[in-house]
């Protein structure tokens, strides 16, 4: 039997045994739209919850537009060019359109990747701004939310007069889904109100996890955090495994994305009345398996269905590497074992940026072990990070076979989190 798994640009074959029951679960597939192109420039003329683009635009507004960045596989070069397309029918003139690329606390975009994710004619064409969590000076407080954190977004964004957010919308390990406010914050954030949000308490709340929005403190403080930024419209659009778009959602920068939501819930969200001794996950291929911190997503998808003392294995590229960038390489690397991580991180006063990722890390090591099928990343470092070396996810497998014999128990998730597989006996 061979599966294939969402890996890198290519995928990987795995060949599992014929004589071992094994479980695939898949988000629902959508086929695509035939004219994608038509199919965003039809939502942003019919939206939901407000008048067409083109009607709320002024030629004199100053129009800022949000991107996801390399991260993500947002189809940019479509929903941008729609956006910009509609703007210039209401007769925006370009220099009065600025692009920000929401990169939250990842590193800014190089120029090659700006042009691949953009195309060439707007990189040149457009002013492009990249926000940079850590700097000072570039961001301003615009309140403070329930929860007593000090919102603090980019100040260039900011001063438009008409702010547009973008993205596409998928199951979120910790926020319920991604898209929506997250393009605000944490994307357009600085650091500090991403370290708030993104806090040991908030991470550790039961219902901040895949699929949950109301309930969960992290997501319910993005939105009301985004809401300062007073957005005006939001285009998100929802992806099949082949990052295809199957369906636009526009308007109300609350409407909209609910709606999307709700349509990407019917189709990943796979019910499962057994726990898993074996579950062989992806981080959904390129670009979301570029390094070691995106790969905790599939890992996370992987344990709601793992039995506690199970074994989860995740392939993922990591061609970024761990990454270098950002603390969460050093956290990892600094911590004996996943309990003195989880320790220092819930102490009184600790704050360091990706400290999110770590936390959720250690809590999936401290469930089950944890293997890492990657061409990139060497066995030593998958150790200081408290994770196992997968050479061969076939070998593995015979491994666990003769472990626990003919009743071993093992589910794949080809793509990864994508899915949301939920155990419900």
């Amino acid at each position: 039997m061979v599966v294939h798994i969402a890996y890198g640009k290519q995928g990987l074959p795995v060949t599992l045994p014929d004589d071992i029951p094994v479980r695939i679960i898949e988000p629902t597939y959508v086929p695509p739209v035939q004219d994608p192109v038509g199919t965003v420039i039809a939502s942003l003329r019919n939206p939901l919850g407000t008048r067409p683009l083109q009607k709320l635009v002024k030629p004199t507004d100053s129009v800022g537009i949000v991107f996801s960045d390399i991260t993500r596989p947002t189809p940019n070069h479509i929903l941008i060019p729609a956006i910009l397309q509609e703007l210039e029918l209401a007769g925006v003139p370009s220099s009065r359109i600025t692009l920000f690329n929401s990169t939250g606390t990842h590193r800014l975009n190089t120029e090659e990747e700006l042009r691949s994710m953009l195309g060439v004619k707007v990189v040149d064409t457009y002013r492009i701004v990249q926000n940079d969590a850590r700097a000072e000076g570039q961001h301003e407080a615009v309140g403070k939310t329930r929860r007593g954190t000090v919102v603090k977004i980019h100040r260039e964004f900011l001063r438009c007069s008409f702010k547009i957010l973008t993205g596409f919308i998928e199951p979120h390990f910790f926020a319920g889904f991604s898209g929506g406010g997250k393009a605000v914050v944490p994307g357009m954030a600085h650091l500090d109100t991403v370290m708030r949000n993104h806090g040991a308490e908030n991470i550790d709340h039961p219902n901040s996890t895949w699929g949950v929005l109301q309930g969960n403190p992290l997501r319910e403080e993005i939105d009301e955090a985004a809401s300062f930024a007073k957005p005006h419209f939001l285009v998100n659009v929802t992806l099949n495994k082949d990052k295809q778009i199957t369906a636009s959602f526009a308007g109300d920068w609350i409407e909209a994305y609910r709606k999307g939501t709700e349509f990407v819930r019917e189709t990943t969200m796979v019910r499962t009345d057994t726990l898993y001794d074996l579950v062989i996950t992806s981080n959904a291929g390129y670009p979301l398996d570029l390094n070691l911190y995106q790969a905790v997503k599939g890992m996370s998808a992987a344990s709601k269905i793992t039995r506690p003392g199970g074994t989860i294995v995740v392939a993922a590229e990591c061609w970024d590497g761990v990454p270098a960038h950002g603390s969460f390489g050093r956290l990892l690397r600094e911590a004996k074992d996943p309990d003195d991580l989880l320790k220092r991180i819930r102490s009184e006063g600790f704050s360091m940026d990706d400290q999110w990722q770590a936390q959720i890390l250690a809590l999936l090591v401290k469930k089950a072990r944890v293997f890492v099928y990657t061409t990139h990343l060497s066995e030593e470092t998958l150790r200081q990070s408290h994770l196992g070396y997968c050479p061969s996810i076939e070998k593995l497998v015979e491994e666990k076979i003769r472990e626990l014999g003919p009743s071993l128990k093992i589910c794949v998730l080809p793509e990864g989190p994508l899915t949301i597989p939920y155990y419900e006996p």
